[in-house]
């Protein structure tokens, strides 16, 4: 028996990295999988997103382990395509007992519009709030939400890195709605002990960081930095002196709040940053 064995999970930017970390990590522990992504870039975000092949892998990976997945293409803009998802994903698997908001972009990049802004708030945070109201209506007494935000969403934001631009003030203004968010959420479902929890990482080692936009805001000194011109600035994120966490590092956090080990656990942020909270915001924090 897995530790989250029969659950089914709720899972959106599931085609690649967090997200797909975290099928594959549940389905390892017994756990069936609703997948959710959008499958297609966003004009404002200056990296790559994932691509339908990328969803097709994660199919592959949850269903090698032996566990079902109902896999759809859908935007987390979109409150009506997530209830779709939702609702066929129970049709098919025949319950729903977490939510996991994972999807998210970073469209950061000097010159970009106000759509930047509003297109990492309506992504990050409203997208986590859709999802959580696609699985509200199917969600047992007992059960379990978790929310993605960062690290960034818990220490000041600042316009001092003029290579962020609008979006990378949008990226954290999100964050910090997603944390406001669980803890008054959280309170809400007390009485049907339904947990919700925030989950902040540091740096992961993912595509959003891996790419030519990540590398200016760490190196904003040159023209055309490279990840290895870059990577030597990473570790300041962090108080443990590492460049980033993995996925799966995030995606064991991830099983424990799905699982009845956090049966208690609620309206908690969990840092995943080996320590660059502390380091930067060594006072408590406001709830």
């Amino acid at each position: 028996m897995g530790r989250v064995q029969d659950k089914v999970v709720f899972i959106t930017g599931a085609a690649r990295g967090q997200g797909r970390a975290q099928a594959v990590r549940l389905a390892a522990e017994g756990a069936d999988v609703v997948a959710v992504d959008l499958c297609e870039d966003i004009a404002t975000n200056g990296y790559p997103l994932a691509t339908p092949e990328d969803l097709e892998e994660t199919v592959r990976q949850v269903e090698k382990l032996g566990r079902r997945i109902v896999a759809r293409r859908a935007d987390v803009r979109d409150p009506g395509a997530l209830r779709a998802a939702v609702a066929d994903g129970v049709a098919e698997l025949g319950r729903l007992d977490a939510v996991v908001a994972q999807a998210g972009i970073c469209p950061i990049g000097p010159g970009k519009s106000a759509q930047a802004f509003l297109d990492a708030v309506t992504v990050d945070f409203n997208g986590v709030v859709h999802a959580v109201d696609a699985a509200l209506p199917y969600l047992p007494d007992g059960a379990s939400i978790v929310a993605t935000g960062s690290i960034a969403g818990l220490i000041p934001a600042t316009t001092d890195n003029p290579a962020n631009g609008p979006g990378g003030l949008g990226y954290s203004f999100a964050k910090r709605q997603v944390a406001s968010f669980v803890h008054d959420l959280a309170t809400v479902l007390n009485p049907r002990r339904i947990r919700v929890n925030a989950l902040h990482p540091t740096n992961v080692d993912t595509d959003m960081l891996n790419s030519d936009v990540m590398y200016r805001s760490f190196r904003p000194d040159l023209d055309h930095p490279t990840r290895e011109d870059a990577l030597p600035s990473f570790p300041a994120t962090t108080g443990f002196g590492v460049p980033y966490v993995s996925p799966d590092d995030i995606a064991d956090m991830v099983l424990f709040l799905v699982s009845d080990e956090s049966k208690y656990v609620t309206g908690m942020q969990m840092r995943v940053d080996a320590g660059g909270y502390v380091k930067r915001r060594p006072q408590l924090p406001a709830f």
